[in-house]
């Protein structure tokens, strides 16, 4: 089972299990409750950045993902919102929903940035740094890239 690590501007780095994010305060034991179309346990961001003691001088989320893909958003206007999915029907989330951990908002647009979009949910993250600049971005940053990047997943 992959851990998920939580590094950067946090007073302690984090290798967390699904049975360490189980173990976390902030349980969301029914991801359709928040987001109809998905399915699954969660677990509030918010409450993992807890664990790891967020320093106050962390300003950006950077989520780090298997491919080089990374998406790095304020920290505030999704800390509160995102939730991180680790498991499905009491096993590991599968890869096909994006497992072994997705980050996942399920109302983007309560984030109230442009900057926050549907690829700022991602899927197969391993890593989460916490920092005082923007970090890496791969997002799509064309209308063109964001289709190519869904056809290749549907491939």
């Amino acid at each position: 089972m992959a851990e998920l690590i939580i590094e950067g501007l946090v007073s302690r780095k984090r290798s967390l299990s699904a049975k360490s994010l189980a173990s976390l305060a902030g349980q969301v034991p029914d991801v359709s409750a928040l987001a109809p179309n998905r399915e699954g346990v969660a677990v509030r961001l918010a409450a993992v950045l807890a664990e790891a003691g967020l320093s106050e001088d962390a300003r950006f989320i950077t989520i780090h993902a298997e491919g080089n893909y990374s998406a790095s958003v304020a920290l505030e206007v999704v800390k509160d919102h995102a939730i991180l999915i680790y498991g499905l029907d009491g096993e590991a989330l599968p890869r096909d929903k994006g497992g072994p951990i997705r980050f996942f908002i399920p109302d983007v647009a309560a984030c109230q940035t442009d900057d926050v979009d549907q690829c700022a949910n991602v899927k197969y993250v391993e890593r989460i740094v916490l920092s005082g600049e923007k970090g890496q971005d791969t997002r799509p940053k064309t209308t063109k890239q964001h289709l190519d990047i869904h056809i290749d997943e549907k491939s």
